[in-house]
């Protein structure tokens, strides 16, 4: 079979001339795109005055439009969506039936409530639909608006609602985005495109959205296209290395919003393990944390402080409940988590280790694949903490909430925390140690947009505020009128 056509969408055209061969992440799929470098001038939206036509649109005609896209991106009834998610079967981090299963529901993204929720909790209709005139206290007026921008999108392929989310937020601000697909994801983001533009060919949303793939460190291309005459914004999604790369083209006109990564952690008090009913609870729902889209998300716990107390009751009490977190892992639903398309065998050899160590951790599961609960017996996490994926977990005994507090930093974004009350006890030290999202134990993945992310609200830092300050010399003083200093 031939590989398959990732097109280039730029602002309502399908582009699939120029095709160039790329190896997908992993080797598990060849696919071919248009040489982005062929379109290097076309890419960027050169004359920003052709913003204005998404200005001739209320708040209410985008709500419209998202309306009959959400309605289009029905998966049974959308052949681009079909054929993205077969394809991303085998470019995609997680197994098939996750994959599908967010596909299908991205359709549910464009709710338009949550879409006005989101507008107003981010940045407040008004100041998108024109301008907000306030007086302040030295007399002057003041218009503010918020306006959109040429923005460069480089978004993760972890899970193909981000290009939905991408393609939401610039339909929000009235911005010019050009997507950068990422080689785990190539198709997605150009499906949600090309159903818009079967949709609405001539529509300023459809018109505003460009979608293409190159390689990520092609410093040739990337220093000619990631310059401020071409974008006011970046938002970069993804690792360290992929972070890092980005800041070298970072200068005055062109900013970075980074949604750079994190870890998660959940804390579990010494209430949860009062009585069996408890811990079952807390063990399904640390499993669903722990578990949800394979552990492929910052969202996810992997380390777990519990409350337990280090004695030798205390850890009986953890081994037992490790024990129900591992049963109710391989319980949840495959909509949601299954076992892992292929388990990292670093970490596998990790597992095999720690077995023959006994005295110090006890391993429960992992022998298949399927996931593992590793229980230190010391208060301490084990070495290779940041490297736990695909459904593993590591269960950590403390004897008190302060000991915890040393394991937090500005590299955590969700902590999930058990039982609910314990969180007025902690919700105002943990963001002075870096953390970023309280939510309740099982609640990890169940992620609202209109709130803030990464401890900043991006769709307001992907705007421009822009002010129009009204003065006059009967009510504040001009400063030729300031008298001379002899």
């Amino acid at each position: 079979m031939s590989a398959p056509i990732a097109p280039m969408i730029i602002r309502g055209e399908v582009i699939t001339d120029h095709l160039i061969e790329i190896g997908g992440r992993g080797g598990d799929l060849r696919f071919h795109t248009p040489d982005a470098h062929r379109y290097l001038d076309r890419l960027p939206l050169r004359d920003p005055a052709r913003l204005a036509d998404q200005y001739r649109l209320r708040f209410d005609d985008i709500l419209d439009y998202t309306d009959e896209l959400a309605s289009r991106l029905e998966f049974s009834k959308n052949h681009h969506l079909q054929e993205a998610c077969e394809l991303s079967y085998a470019t995609a981090p997680t197994t098939p039936p996750l994959v599908k299963s967010q596909y299908m529901g991205l359709a549910r993204m464009l709710d338009r409530r949550s879409i006005r929720e989101a507008a107003e909790q981010s940045i407040g209709i008004d100041y998108l639909e024109g301008w907000v005139r306030k007086t302040l206290n030295d007399g002057r007026d003041a218009e503010i608006r918020c306006f959109g921008a040429r923005t460069l999108h480089i978004v993760a392929g972890n899970s193909p609602g981000l290009s939905l989310l991408t393609i939401i937020r610039n339909m929000i601000l009235r911005s010019d985005a050009l997507i950068k697909a990422p080689s785990n994801d190539p198709f997605t983001a150009a499906a949600i495109a090309r159903t818009m533009i079967d949709m609405a060919p001539d529509h300023p949303l459809t018109r505003h959205i460009s979608v293409a793939y190159w390689r990520g460190g092609d410093e040739e291309f990337e220093a000619k296209l990631y310059k401020p005459q071409n974008f006011e914004k970046i938002v970069a999604w993804g690792g360290f290395a992929s972070i890092k790369h980005v800041t070298q083209y970072i200068q005055p006109g062109l900013e970075l919003i980074s949604l750079d990564p994190k870890r998660s952690v959940s804390i579990l008090g010494a209430e949860t393990f009062s009585c069996p009913e408890r811990m079952r609870e807390a063990a399904l729902r640390l499993a669903c944390d722990m578990g949800a889209h394979n552990q492929q998300g910052c969202v996810n716990a992997r380390v777990v402080y519990a409350v337990s107390g280090t004695d030798e009751a205390g850890l009986n009490q953890l081994n037992q409940f490790g024990e129900h977190v591992y049963a109710a892992l391989q319980s949840l639903p495959t909509s949601i988590s299954t076992p892992a398309k292929r388990y990292d065998p670093e970490l596998a050899a990790h597992l095999r280790s720690l077995r023959l160590e006994d005295e110090w951790y006890r391993v429960i599961g992992g022998e298949e694949g399927e996931g593992a609960v590793i229980v230190s017996q010391l208060p301490d996490p084990v070495s290779f903490a940041a490297s736990l994926n695909d459904r593993t977990a590591n269960l950590i005994p403390v004897d008190s909430l302060d000991e915890v507090m040393n394991a937090v930093d500005a590299s955590t974004q969700t902590v999930g925390i058990y039982p609910e009350n314990l969180k007025d006890e902690l919700k105002d030290r943990l963001p002075l140690h870096g953390a970023q999202r309280i939510v309740s134990l099982g609640y990890a993945i169940a992620l609202n947009w209109a709130l803030p992310q990464d401890s900043i609200e991006p769709m307001r830092r992907m705007g421009k505020w822009i002010v129009n300050e009204i003065c006059s010399p009967e009510r504040i003083p001009g400063p030729w009128q300031r008298p001379n200093i002899d």
